[in-house]
């Protein structure tokens, strides 16, 4: 079962909020349908206030990133692969 908030119940949220980062956070949340670590991955340059949208890198799909010698799963931000050892430059 999925629950959604009301637009209402969203104004609430934002009117309780106790700084204006929490504000936009949950503005972009309702208003992007964005995830979580979508949301805070987001930089200035994602931003494009002329044309009015918003760049979310990789919204709901998922990218499997694994060691081309190990095949290992592998994150975005490791520098090695946990299971061989390798850089993660030398794997490109």
């Amino acid at each position: 079962m999925k629950a959604y908030l009301e637009p209402e119940a969203v104004e609430l949220l934002e009117k309780a909020a106790t700084n204006t980062r929490d504000r936009l956070l949950i503005r972009i949340l309702f208003r992007l349908g964005c995830r979580v670590s979508e949301a805070l991955a987001l930089t200035v340059d994602d931003i494009d206030l002329s044309a009015g949208t918003v760049t979310i890198q990789h919204l709901k799909r998922r990218i499997r990133l694994t060691c081309s010698y190990c095949a290992a799963r592998l994150s975005r931000n490791q520098k090695y692969c946990p299971e061989c050892g390798v850089s993660i430059d030398e794997n490109s």
